[in-house]
């Protein structure tokens, strides 16, 4: 080893050489010369390298199959939500046991086996809508309005509002003075209610004027906010399975839309992993609203066998907010990319390149018929595939559609 040798080369050598690339290599990319790298590792004791093209460090042994235990999640708590019952629904169909269902939609075992129990039809089979529907009867109480049991907390609250407070500050303001009685504590829900909805009365109808709003009627909060979030419940596709991955089971679809220059015409695109088989949906006059797309997609996807139509893996666009009726219509999981990840969807954004050919970027494509998009579907999914070994789409989608030889 030459002393002329700057020592921070040799740093650099060590840290190519731990990437696993070969030792001549290593001493290039250090800009060290060969035979000072090699006198350096024997005089520092240096283990014996591999040899040939993939010389390098050697490997280490593959370590032993250990068991591990369960990765610990906190369980979410709380009533089932609608999309959770999709997602029942969905898993039982694909005969998944209550366990692993309860495993992906952290829940107990025991509120999954008591929600099929409730809520199964007397045919043995599990409805989601059904099931929400039951759960949302039981739930109705006939009681007394909160306010009418309780005079004092109506008369203070009615002070308030004709001050000219808001719902929301009374609430606070009450918990703030009576912060250990509950008795003299409500919330602001439940002061709209008695001031907007016919039978919850006990306060004054006229103190409505007395809110700075002034609205006839008020939007329950729930229904609003989940209005700008519609997927808050939805799967995302950090979830899953393995094999969507590697392609090795067919059925998994990606999709999005190709939107026209106008910003206001679209074209839906589906694409199969496996086969890289497309399939066009027409969305009339270009309208591509949430039950538009719904319809469109359920229609298309609703002729293929249910062992072709595994999952499908969608953008967050506002189209797909009504996704679980596609779930339950074609009894498939939807999943959604990550916002702002279009490579999650690397096949279908090829495609949606591809499909370019016939569809220019800044066109009208609400001027494409039905019968256009059959032809340009046809003449995609007849072009052979490098990736299928120059098989085309229709090929290997026939392939597996046709019954094997016994």
């Amino acid at each position: 080893m030459g002393a002329h040798v700057d020592p921070v080369l040799y740093v650099r050598f060590d840290e190519a050489l731990a990437t696993g690339i070969s030792f001549a290599a290593a001493a290039r990319a250090a800009g060290v010369s060969l035979t000072a790298a090699k006198d350096r590792w024997k005089k520092i004791g240096g283990m014996p390298m591999q040899k040939g093209r993939r010389g390098g460090l050697p490997r280490p042994p593959e370590p032993d199959p250990v068991e591990l235990p369960p990765v610990p999640f906190e369980k979410v708590e709380g009533r089932l939500t609608y999309f959770e019952r999709c997602v029942i629904q969905v898993r039982l169909h694909e005969g998944h046991p209550q366990r692993r269902i309860a495993a992906e939609l952290q829940r107990s075992p025991s509120v999954i086996c008591r929600e099929i129990g409730r809520n199964r039809g007397q045919d043995g089979v599990y409805d989601a809508r059904r099931a929400d529907r039951l759960a949302a009867g039981r739930r109705r109480r006939d009681r007394e309005p909160k306010l009418a049991e309780r005079p004092e907390l109506a008369a203070a609250i009615e002070e308030y509002l004709e001050q000219g407070w808001s719902p929301k500050l009374i609430s606070e303001v009450l918990k703030k003075d009576h912060p250990d009685d509950r008795n003299m504590q409500v919330s602001h829900e439940t002061v709209y209610k008695a001031l907007y909805v016919q039978g919850r009365g006990a306060l004054r109808q006229d103190l409505r004027r007395c809110l700075s709003l002034k609205h006839r009627a008020r939007v329950p909060q729930g229904r609003a906010t989940n209005r700008g979030r519609p997927y808050r419940e939805a799967l995302r596709i950090s979830q899953r399975p393995p094999s969507v991955e590697d392609r090795a089971v067919p059925g998994h679809w990606e999709g999005d839309l190709i939107i026209g220059g106008d910003g206001r015409s679209a074209i839906g695109t589906l694409v199969e992993r496996s086969t890289r088989f497309v399939i066009l949906l027409h969305l009339p006059g270009g309208r591509h609203t949430a039950d538009a797309v719904a319809e469109a997609m359920i229609n298309a996807m609703g002729e293929l066998p249910s062992h072709l139509r595994r999952s499908i893996t969608w953008d967050r666009g506002t189209e797909m907010a009504d996704y679980s009726r596609i779930m339950l219509e074609l009894e498939a999981p939807v999943y959604f990319a990550d916002p702002h990840s279009p490579w999650q969807r690397g096949s279908n954004e090829n495609t949606n390149r591809l499909l370019r050919f016939w569809f220019e970027k800044g066109a009208d494509l609400s001027v494409h018929t039905a019968e256009d998009l059959r032809r340009a579907q046809d003449m995609l999914n007849r072009r052979p595939r490098p990736t299928l070994g120059l098989r085309t789409p229709a090929q290997a989608l026939t392939e597996l559609l046709l019954p094997t030889a016994a």
